[in-house]
């Protein structure tokens, strides 16, 4: 499978994004956590989804090779990352989108839905933030909120985001450490981080009850940073959603249960609407 490594202006935000495969274009959005971007947490779900889609994977505002504008004459706030990716795809000229969406992933999917309806098609939320549940960030979080931007840190970061089961591999944990060594990446987290705990990626109830899109909501059982509970008030509140909960699994489906998210993905986008 080729994936190509493309870069586009959107927003004026010089954006590095994933492409692979033909078909009905599916985006997948990556989280906020210390060392995301779009090679580290989809590239093995690419190759899988690409058979049937075309799929394009940007690095968000902040993150991987995507520009790192000065906090000092940018926010980073949740609303800038939906302006950022509103912008991408209307900068690659696309409508009727699905999306996946993971954490902070997931709250900039919810928050396309609805600034532009007419953009998506289907959402897929993976350990979505957008919910004040729980009330304060878990320690689970924490770790990643509180990086300090060592080898070990990064280590804790990605146990608190995963299930005790999952063991990373040492190749894992200096591939996202490596990205946070870069200066500009290392004070965009701490801008990210610090408007996080702000409580900015969480929307009113009220306004999620507007979206009318069908959405999978998919949450790991064992996930510390997005509970269950999360999930299910996701069901409550949008009203064309169905769910799926992933035993032995924490916040991130696509890397410990990869075939089995990309399955469970797929049959939701090849439902009927």
């Amino acid at each position: 499978m080729n994936i190509s490594s493309c870069f586009i202006q959107a927003n004026r935000i010089r954006t590095h994004y994933l492409e692979a495969g033909s078909g009905a274009p599916l985006l997948l959005l990556h989280g906020g956590g210390a060392g995301a971007d779009s090679v580290g947490n989809w590239k093995e779900c690419i190759k899988i989804l690409a058979r049937r889609h075309r799929v394009i994977a940007p690095d968000m505002v902040g993150f991987g090779k995507t520009d790192k504008p000065s906090p000092e004459h940018f926010t980073y706030d949740q609303k800038s990352r939906n302006d950022h990716i509103v912008a991408f795809i209307e900068a690659l000229g696309l409508t009727k989108v699905a999306v996946v969406g993971n954490s902070m992933g997931g709250a900039t999917a919810l928050g396309v839905a609805l600034q532009r309806p007419e953009l998506l098609d289907r959402i897929v939320l993976m350990g979505s933030a957008g919910l004040a549940i729980p009330p304060v960030p878990s320690p689970h979080l924490q770790h990643t909120l509180n990086y300090d931007f060592t080898l070990e840190g990064m280590r804790r970061v990605i146990e608190g985001l995963t299930s005790p089961r999952f063991k990373p591999t040492v190749e894992m944990i200096r591939y996202r450490y490596e990205l946070m060594t870069d200066p500009a990446a290392a004070e965009a987290l701490k801008a990210i981080n610090a408007e996080t705990k702000k409580g900015t990626l969480v929307y009113d109830e009220d306004a999620l009850r507007s979206i009318k899109h069908p959405v999978l909501v998919v949450n790991g059982k064992e996930d510390g940073v997005s509970p269950i509970a999360r999930a299910l008030r996701f069901l409550e509140l949008l009203e064309n959603s169905r769910g799926y909960i992933v035993p032995h699994c924490g916040h991130w489906a696509m890397i410990e249960t990869t075939d089995e998210f990309c399955s469970v993905v797929e049959n939701f986008l090849a439902l009927e609407s």
